[in-house]
């Protein structure tokens, strides 16, 4: 178990300490759950009244916050970023891999850095490179010609097709698989030809993958995922979508083929991105929302509905058929009205 001093805490974070700066951390908790030993933060101010009662040994406070608190604390401009700071160091997650593991097949053509770690079962392809410190998971594959930068952790059951390849310090997670064919064919008189998917992927540093997201390989050129990108799991990226720099996407998103989004956007769950698009930068999709045409300006766009009881919905959708017919009928009210005048 990690332990750390509040004052050492205070010093990592450059945070104003409050209090005993000799008391022991060891982990972080709600303010709700947390005891002894644990730090716990006030991002929102609709959770104040948990800070009166919380045992948590220290809180993570902004100056607003912190003037009535008399309990240890350090007082920080953003509670919530101090948190995940904090978690980051006491972290107690083990490692993908530890060493190289008998049962690992690796490739004699494949160059391995200095530190690295394969689990068991995992397939390491020729010519693949290993940077310094790589974590490969139990029966991760990783097949020929990829290159993973040092210090990214595949965790386990990942597939990596050919000619994919990741940044510095990348996660991805179990039963993702990057680089597989995007979805190209060409139909001669109801039959699909296919075409070979012959662009690779190319992906930052930086970048987290979810369990279960699938990434596309190009049709011709690459596929592209920029530094700083977060993906949740059961995300769908397609072949040559470009996703620009520190962009999130939230869980169960679809991102059709030849996308392009820009840097600091956050796509929220369950949305869908038809073909052929463009999100400039800083645009923001709630949850649910089917985006069908250019984003030009940035902004948050929305087109999900509330949830309702089922006959409201159903009465509802029949209107909803109806519009086209209703907004006729009050074009020619309003063009009969200005012939009268």
């Amino acid at each position: 178990m990690k332990q750390v001093t509040l004052g050492q805490l205070a010093e990592h974070l450059g945070a104003q300490l409050k209090g005993d700066g000799s008391v022991l951390i060891s982990s972080v908790a709600t303010l709700e759950d947390a005891g002894a030993g644990q730090i716990s933060f006030l991002a929102n101010s609709k959770y104040r009244a948990q800070l009166e009662g919380t045992t948590a040994s220290a809180v993570l406070l902004s100056a607003k916050d912190a003037d009535t608190y008399e309990g240890n604390a350090l007082i920080l401009k953003d509670p919530y970023v101090g948190f995940a700071r904090v978690a980051q160091l006491l972290d107690t997650t083990p490692n993908a891999a530890e060493g190289i593991h008998p049962s690992a097949v690796i490739d004699p053509s494949a160059r391995l850095g200095k530190g690295v770690s394969i689990g068991a079962n995992a397939v390491i392809g020729a010519n693949v490179i290993l940077g310094d410190k790589v974590q490969i998971g139990p029966g991760t594959v990783v097949t020929q010609d990829a290159i993973i930068g040092s210090g990214t952790r595949l965790w386990a059951n990942v597939t990596i097709y050919h000619d994919v390849h990741l940044g510095m310090d990348c996660i991805v997670h179990s039963g993702a698989v990057i680089g597989s064919d995007g979805f190209g064919y060409a139909n001669e008189r109801g039959n699909w030809v296919k075409i070979p998917q012959t662009g690779g992927v190319r992906i930052g540093n930086n970048v987290e993958i979810g369990a279960s997201t699938t990434i596309d390989r190009g049709a011709l050129s690459h596929t592209e995922i920029h530094d700083g990108v977060i993906i949740d799991n059961q995300v769908q990226i397609a072949h040559n979508d470009v996703i620009g720099a520190h962009t999130a996407i939230a869980g169960n998103s679809t991102i059709a083929g030849s996308v392009t989004i820009g840097k600091y956007c956050i796509i929220g769950g369950n949305c869908a991105v038809a073909g052929h698009l463009s999100l400039v930068d800083g645009t923001h999709v709630s949850g649910a929302t089917n985006v069908t045409s250019v984003i030009r300006e940035p902004g948050v766009y929305s087109s999900a509905t509330i949830a309702m009881e089922n006959k409201v919905w159903r009465r509802n959708t029949v209107r909803f058929r109806q519009l086209d017919e209703l907004f006729q009928r009050v074009k020619a009210l309003e063009g009969k009205q200005k012939k009268e005048k």
